[in-house]
């Protein structure tokens, strides 16, 4: 499996990429090996703020539904147009053209209380 090192994670296994205050937020490549074949994503969340933890949309995948967690606060600005009609892009790229939502943080700061890759590794080992 594939855990950048450049990225931030979860627990819930989203992971953050951080420019500035801008984030990209997907999730990883575990948790879509674990959901399967993904056949819809709704998110709905867009120009709303939300603090970290909440869940900002659910994705579906052929054997379950699973709720999204916004990893930091703050507004989300944008959702990967592409999901809609290729949503299978969560599965086949995690970190690149299957993000799901891009998002301006409240405090940037916040991305240290998230996991590396190493711990993230080690708590999915």
């Amino acid at each position: 499996m594939n855990f950048p090192e450049n990225l931030r994670y979860t627990k819930d296994h989203e992971w953050v990429s951080l420019e500035g205050n801008i984030a990209t937020i997907g999730i990883t490549d575990f948790a879509q090996r674990e959901l399967g074949d993904i056949v819809y994503i709704d998110i709905n969340t867009k120009d709303k703020f939300l603090a970290a933890e909440e869940i900002f949309g659910t994705v579906e995948a052929v054997k379950t539904v699973s709720d999204l967690f916004l990893p930091l606060s703050g507004t989300i600005t944008e959702i990967n147009p592409k999901l809609d009609s290729a949503p299978e892009l969560v599965n086949t790229d995690p970190y690149g053209d299957g993000w799901m939502v891009k998002m301006t943080v409240e405090n940037p700061a916040d991305i240290e209380n998230l996991m590396t890759a190493e711990a993230y590794v080690a708590s999915v080992a």
